[in-house]
């Protein structure tokens, strides 16, 4: 035999040992349970989503083949999503929610009845109003208002619709972020990307159908949960790539290993795992089987569609891109070329939105404005890219944060900070969509005078999430998985269409 047939042959041998050792002792469980005692076991590994298929009864799932594309409940307008999350919770005061009135109290006390029965991250005693730190004009024949610090994003208002009455009830960061992602506020429940993947599958089976992309430095502050697949198949998580270096870790094949190599051991591996399966009947097996298939693939698709170097001049000039650079706008052109070879579901992730005002970086005056420098052009290049390609009609684009900022300056200890800031403010936010059968051009909801309460069109994480999924043709009151004895949905109890905002 050559090295590399030894080489499989010893994967083999020992991949066939550990398979024997757990098949002998599951086995002894299984045979010994007698009864009442095999009825709880039963019970149990049903309640954990072992042992049945644990789907929805409207859609047809085959675990075997778990991503292969699927037909909606309905046609939707919608093939694909980017969603583009800024981490933090950006200002609509300062973006998109233009209040005169606020400049006029800028730096008086804050009424009592603004405070009263609130709660609020960091504010403390009586904090002094803050007027708009940059100024705004109406854009566009649907005479949008824009603040200054999106000069890009102001030419293309008439593509755009703004959900100006956004509200949550959570107030700190990674409970929100779970919210707005998963539809609630604790960890385990499975993420709306993963929730689109697990109802349509993917187009492209050489590619995951649901990819994630970070920038600012950090993760959200709810981890990977918010792209997790919670109690969903996980071969319906969001896969992480980076815009930088290799796209997925440990993606190249090893010194020694080629590609023939490196399936033989892939099949070698998988064929345990279907002994295994056809052992215990677990589907999360075949999840895993999925998972090392996609994987072998990935590493000749992902490389190629995850590289900007070949895109022309004109769509670096374009992005803002830079090649061989992290960076956010890098991560939205990788979304479009993504969408563009079939991926379902783009999440991106930007790092740096927490606009409190303990120093220069996270000032309202400073750091937030810098901020939106670096997003304002490439996510401006996205609607227009998809645009010109004739992707926009059929990819839905949302951006926004987990809450909003309040009208009055944050004092930590009773005094302000040192630079000018905002608190977290969960009565009031926007968050825009564009594309994928929305409607162009169009606001709605509005917030009082300054800021703080909607007055009319008020929509939750819940609605948004409602009609995302209606824009992909699932009815979210009937998009269900069955767990632990009942079906779950992504908007639990909760939700509606925003009928409104559909073209």
């Amino acid at each position: 035999m050559t090295q590399k047939e030894l080489h499989l042959q010893r994967l083999v041998n020992e991949a066939n040992k550990k398979a024997l050792q757990f098949y002998s002792r599951r086995h002894f469980i299984k045979e010994s349970a007698m009864g009442f005692g095999a009825l709880a076991l039963a019970s149990m590994l049903h309640s954990c989503g072992l042992g049945s298929s644990s789907t929805s009864n409207n859609i047809v799932f085959d675990p075997a083949h778990p991503l292969e594309p699927k037909l909606p409940m309905f046609p939707g307008k919608a093939k694909s999503v980017i969603y583009l999350h800024m981490a933090g919770a950006p200002s609509q005061l300062e973006l998109f929610d233009y209040k005169p009135d606020l400049m006029k109290l800028d730096g008086q006390d804050c009424p009592k009845s603004l405070l009263e029965g609130k709660r609020f991250a960091f504010i403390r005693g009586v904090p002094k109003m803050l007027g708009p730190q940059a100024a705004f004009a109406q854009h566009g024949e649907s005479r949008a208002w824009v603040s200054e610090n999106m000069p890009h994003l102001a030419t293309i208002v008439d593509e755009i619709t703004f959900l100006k009455a956004c509200t949550t009830d959570q107030f700190n960061h990674a409970p929100a972020q779970l919210l707005v992602h998963t539809g609630g506020p604790r960890l385990g429940r499975p993420s709306l990307g993963s929730w689109a993947t697990y109802g349509l599958g993917t187009e492209n089976q050489n590619l995951p159908g649901f990819v994630v992309l970070t920038s600012g430095g950090k993760f959200p502050d709810a981890g990977k949960s918010v792209w997790g697949s919670g109690f969903l198949p996980s071969v319906y998580q969001g896969v992480q790539c980076r815009s930088e270096g290799d796209p997925v870790l440990f993606i190249k094949d090893p010194n020694g290993m080629d590609r023939d190599l490196r399936k033989a051991s892939i099949d070698a591996i998988n064929d345990v795992n279907q002994q295994e399966y056809k052992e215990f009947k677990d589907q999360e097996i075949l999840s895993r089987i999925a998972q090392y298939e996609m994987a072998y693939k990935m590493q000749i698709s992902v490389p190629d569609v995850m590289n900007i170097n070949d895109e022309p001049d004109y769509i670096h000039e374009m992005y803002g891109t830079k090649p061989n650079v992290a960076s956010f706008a890098n991560n939205v052109l990788l979304a479009r070329k993504l969408v563009e070879k079939g991926v379902r579901f783009v999440q991106l992730f930007d790092w740096g939105w927490d606009s409190h005002g303990t120093d220069a970086s996270l000032a309202i005056d400073v750091g937030f404005i810098n901020k939106c420098r670096q997003v304002d052009k490439s996510i401006t290049a996205l609607i227009l890219d998809l645009k010109q390609r004739g992707l926009l009609d059929e990819t839905l684009v949302v951006w926004g944060g987990e809450f909003g900022r309040t009208p009055m300056m944050e004092n930590r200890e009773g005094k302000p900070n040192p630079f000018k800031g905002r608190d977290h403010h969960v009565s009031a936010f926007t968050i825009w969509m564009a594309g994928g059968g929305i409607k162009k051009g169009y606001t709605y909801g509005e917030t009082d005078e300054i800021g703080y309460y909607p007055v009319s069109g008020a929509v939750t994480p819940f609605d948004v999430q409602a009609t995302i999924l209606n824009q992909l043709g699932f009815d979210h009151e009937k998009f269900t998985y069955n767990f632990q004895g009942r079906p779950y949905r992504l908007t639990d109890v909760s939700g509606k269409v925003i009928d409104e905002i559909i073209a």
